[in-house]
């Protein structure tokens, strides 16, 4: 899905990582979140509280479930999920366009 309607877009972005990684919270009428942003290259390490699906628009990078030691990579075009009460770290190896979608448990 390219384009989202009838949704609510907040104004103020979520800065992470010294403003490394940001996105904007688009809420639908249902109630349901997801996050639109973008991530420098780097490394960083995320935690969860529901489940996720990270959607890699553009770019490219690794990440790694925190119940494994494998890296995978990814690129624009693929997704990867993260379980809910987790964590997950990534290598972002070039600029990547990211959205990611907020599941019920």
């Amino acid at each position: 899905m390219s384009e989202f309607n009838n949704v609510t877009i907040t104004r103020e972005s979520n800065v992470y990582f010294d403003g490394n990684v940001t996105s904007r919270t688009v809420t639908f009428s249902d109630g349901s979140t997801k996050t639109l942003g973008i991530m420098m290259p780097g490394k960083y390490t995320f935690s969860t509280a529901k489940p996720e699906i990270m959607e890699i628009l553009a770019g490219e990078l690794v990440y790694r479930l925190d119940d494994s030691n494998k890296w995978l990579p990814i690129n624009g075009g693929e997704s990867f999920n993260v379980p809910g009460d987790s964590s997950f770290d990534l290598k972002v190896l070039s600029l990547v366009d990211y959205c990611c979608s907020y599941l019920e448990s």
